[in-house]
């Protein structure tokens, strides 16, 4: 119930624009913010017909103590969502006496508008395009587990292993209760879109992240060997935080920083739920750390994920309706802290590899700011050639731009993401030689879709390490 009641707040305070939905859902104390942010996505997309089948069968003049945004959320979730399945509390009998006038309204409203589907009932800037296609990506923490455990665990629920991705059509078919192995990431399992793992045992005892595949890029590439000592710059929410903690295997540091209080908070549940003990969180503005202190003299590995326009998360649409295209104003905004952060740190003594990356499509928060920062420091850094299989790369807008790496809906099936790994040219003298080689990025074989008994993985505690 606390859920419904959760999205119910967010619903009401988007409307009284008191904030944007993604901010409203990090600052409501929710413990599970992504099962939270998906219902109210999905609520406020179909908020007009959920408006118009609660009106057309009375529910709020029969129910007066039933709240608008409440019952909006309550009605998404018994029509359109995955029902209540032992949830709802006592608004569950409520909404079980006005089930059936509810979904004839609905009936109803699909026959005057000539529509077979409930996606063919939302208005054309609702609609899904290649956005709703992707499927959904789930990585295996191996703090906790490993792949070959996860799949077993799947296939004892009565899914289907297909084996490792070969290409994106592969990845286009699934449905169903299907999932393969990433074809680039060993650790990365991909369902069919619109599978719904929030309240999955592995998930809620952190053996899974759920995590786009894009996100999971800019760790894979940083690749800091374990004992290394690193930066995660702009931290929350965690998952890219908790990916770099699993390559490391808990061995060395990690020194997080975020500016956001509650984003912070929520980072270290996530940590703690995934089994992270090599990291320290710091609330604190990165700009503001300083080379030149002692305690980073180690760092060699930077991830510097920052503040960007969110121009390429799938839900972006849905969080601050009527927005449309930031602008020039803001995107020059973002683009200056950008280019400070990433010259900041730049500016670490013995750093050796850096990956940037946004959520963003803009040229302006990509290319031009890693370009900008080659040319402050252009015998000390270089971009680094890496995946050349990639089929999305940079803007050609200045030489070498091709090394990027970018992401789409439509081009790699993942959130619109974009990628650069700057390396330096010239390892520092207190780093020594055979130290200076950056990991090859190599995947491990995939599991076997073996038909004999495999052993029994171990039950998620239901009590994860908090």
């Amino acid at each position: 119930m606390a859920l419904y009641a959760a999205a119910a707040a967010v619903l009401a305070a988007v409307e009284s624009r008191q904030g944007s939905l993604k901010g409203l859902v990090y600052g409501s104390n929710f413990q599970n913010v992504k099962q939270l942010y998906a219902l109210v996505c999905e609520t406020q997309r179909y908020s007009t017909v959920l408006d118009a089948v609660i009106a057309s069968a009375g529910l709020l003049r029969a129910e007066k103590k039933l709240r608008p945004h409440l019952a909006k959320v309550l009605v998404y979730e018994l029509l359109l969502g995955r029902g209540f399945k032992g949830r709802g509390g006592r608004w569950k009998p409520l909404l079980d006496r006005h089930q059936a006038r509810l979904k004839a309204e609905l009936a109803r409203l699909k026959v005057r508008r000539g529509v077979s589907q409930n996606e063919d009932l939302l208005e054309g800037g609702s609609k899904p395009g290649p956005a709703s296609q992707v499927p959904r990506f789930v990585r295996v923490n191996t703090l906790k587990t490993c792949s070959e455990d996860a799949v077993d665990y799947f296939k004892r629920q009565g899914f289907s292993y297909q084996g490792r991705a070969s290409s994106l059509e592969d990845v286009r078919a699934l449905k169903g209760k299907c999932f393969l192995l990433d074809s680039l990431l060993p650790e990365l399992l991909v369902f069919p879109a619109r599978t719904d793992l929030h309240e999955h045992p592995l998930y809620q005892a952190g053996h899974l992240i759920l995590q786009d595949k894009a996100s999971c890029l800019p760790a894979m590439l940083l690749a800091p060997p374990p004992g290394s000592h690193v930066i995660d710059a702009c931290a929350a929410p965690g998952n890219k935080t908790s990916h770099l903690a699993a390559l490391l295997k808990n061995q060395g540091k990690i020194f997080a920083f975020d500016l956001d209080a509650k984003r912070l908070a929520s980072t270290a549940t996530l940590l703690a739920r995934a089994g992270v003990s090599c990291c320290e969180l710091a609330e604190q503005d990165f700009l503001e750390v300083s080379p030149s202190d002692q305690r980073y003299r180690q760092v060699q590995y930077i991830l510097l994920d920052p503040s960007c326009s969110g121009s390429g998360m799938l839900t972006r649409q849905l969080e601050e309706p009527g927005t449309g295209v930031p602008s020039q104003e803001r995107l020059r905004a973002l683009a200056a802290f950008q280019q400070r952060a990433l010259s900041h740190a730049l500016t670490f003594p013995a750093l050796r590899r850096l990956v940037y990356s946004t959520c963003s499509l803009y040229q302006e928060e990509n290319e031009d700011v890693v370009r900008a920062a080659l040319q402050r420091s252009p015998a000390a850094f270089r971009l680094a050639p890496v995946l050349p299989s990639w089929p999305h790369r940079g803007l050609g807008t200045f030489p070498g731009a091709e090394h990027c790496l970018r992401a789409s809906p439509e081009t790699t099936l993942t959130g619109g993401f974009f990628t650069a790994v700057l390396e330096r040219v010239e390892v520092p003298s207190s780093v020594s030689q055979a130290e200076a080689s950056a990991p090859e990025v190599t995947p491990n074989p995939a599991p076997k879709r073996k038909k004999r008994r495999r052993k029994a993985t171990a039950a998620p505690s239901s009590q994860p390490g908090m």
